[in-house]
């Protein structure tokens, strides 16, 4: 500001002596120099105002890197005014990047999040929420969000404004053969605004449906026998009854008390199959000692079902892999004899029933169960897995089945990386079968 100063009264004294100097003829010289400071206090106001014409020309959003003066006091506000204007871009792209973080992390998000305004206009949405509800994030921005969401439940929802609970909604590719459900809850906050979550919980739904036929299938295949053996108690309590009427009864409450044992081991080994780590390959077994024990089962269990006037089942079993398999060999059993006793029940005595276990080209090895059964319709053969889903419940019973075998199968199968098939066609049979990985195969020493 001193030299600012300096070079007013420079110019003025500038300017007054050069009036002296050069003064009119018949005129004060006095007077010519005051003249001159004038005139040079107005050139030096001037100029001033040039070099200030230059720093609000250069004061715009478009701005040049270089400063057009460096000197003086313009250009000293200009080195202030451009270190200012630094830091406050240095702090909008700080802040720009930290909006851009706190966005990306709701972008990355696995529930759904949209921004809503004061009058429920979509401010801001992620991939996830567009997905929901069929919206997208940039064509849809500043859009009511009730005119892209028409479900009624959301609209009432809304409007009612008591977002204490969530919602349960369908979502927007929801079917009835693939529903989707969606969970929604509103959050207001700051200016009027809302947040608005949403999570897909079908899978969470579909659980808790599964738990809930679980226990009442459970409880409907316990109470059976145990209405039956509660029959029975209270005959032999109340009558007096023959010896053989006496054994009859004794071997029908011992029929439904082996028929819970069963339920109860097969309920056992899902839940250890469930809660055990999968099986690793430092444990081999012998295939062809497995099939010998499958073979000796099977035999065993067609003598039992078959009559003495009827014929017995034809079984063939085929060995074709001398080598081992990797897993837990009291696992593979109990899958492979699933698949070999379902054959022999459902097959009527005198079918066929063909087991073989074979080592395909490509290194992987196949356990197949092939029998000359009734068959199954298509439309059951994608439940067949499903814990106590039964075509025929009186087969079933009549048979001496849980319903839980091929849910233990498949079970075994996934645990050790193998795969489980079903192809059957109705009156000419079905054929099971288990690919499992050439990983867990080696040949014989």
């Amino acid at each position: 500001m001193f030299f600012r100063v300096l070079a007013f009264f420079g110019f003025q004294l500038l300017g007054a002596g050069l009036g002296f100097w050069l003064g009119l003829p018949g005129q004060s010289r006095w007077m010519d120099a005051l003249w001159g400071a004038l005139l040079g206090s107005s050139l030096w106001f001037i100029l001033d105002a040039l070099r200030a014409a230059r720093v609000l020309a250069w004061l715009t959003p478009e701005r040049a890197p270089e400063l057009p003066l460096r000197s003086g006091v313009w250009g000293e506000v200009l080195e202030r005014a451009q270190r200012l204007l630094r830091d406050k871009d240095r702090t909008i792209q700080d802040s720009d990047n930290r909006l851009q973080d706190f966005l990306s992390a709701l972008q990355a998000s696995p529930n759904g999040v949209i921004l809503l305004d004061d009058t429920c206009r979509i401010e801001w949405c992620n991939q996830t929420a567009a997905s929901h509800f069929g919206l997208d994030a940039r064509r849809d921005l500043q859009q009511i969000i009730v005119n892209l969401v028409r479900d009624p439940g959301f609209a009432s929802y809304l409007s009612i404004r008591s977002f204490d609970r969530e919602l349960i909604m369908p979502g927007r590719d929801s079917t009835p053969t693939r529903p989707i459900r969606l969970s929604v809850q509103l959050y207001p906050y700051g200016g009027g605004r809302m947040l608005l979550l949403s999570r897909d919980v079908t899978a969470v739904e579909q659980a808790e449906a599964m738990r809930r036929d679980f226990v009442a299938n459970v409880s409907h295949e316990i109470r059976t026998p145990l209405t039956v053996l509660a029959g029975f108690v209270e005959t032999l309590q109340t009558l007096e009854l023959e010896p053989e009427e006496r054994e009859s009864y004794l071997a029908l409450m011992a029929q439904q008390a082996q028929r819970m044992q069963s339920l109860v081991n097969d309920l056992l080994m899902l839940s250890r199959l469930e809660g055990s780590p999968t099986p690793g390959v430092d444990t081999w077994s012998s295939v062809p000692t497995l099939m010998r024990q499958l073979s000796q089962d099977a035999s065993a269990l067609t003598h039992v079902i078959s009559a003495s006037t009827e014929p017995l089942h034809v079984l063939n079993f085929e060995c074709q892999f001398q080598g081992e398999i990797a897993g837990v060999a009291a696992e593979l059993h109990s899958a492979m004899g699933n698949l070999v006793s379902n054959a022999i029940r459902y097959t009527p005595p005198g079918g066929q029933i063909g087991v073989r276990f074979v080592r395909l080209p490509e290194g992987q090895a196949v356990f197949e169960v092939v029998d000359s059964g009734p068959g199954i319709a298509p439309e059951h053969i994608p439940r067949l897995t499903e814990r106590f889903y039964r075509i025929d419940r009186s087969r079933s019973r009549e048979t001496g089945g849980t319903g839980l075998g091929l849910a233990i199968v498949k079970h075994v199968a996934q645990r050790h990386g193998a795969h489980l098939a079903v192809e059957s066609q109705m009156g000419r049979g079905s054929k099971f079968r288990i690919t499992f990985p050439a990983v867990r195969l080696r040949d014989a020493d």
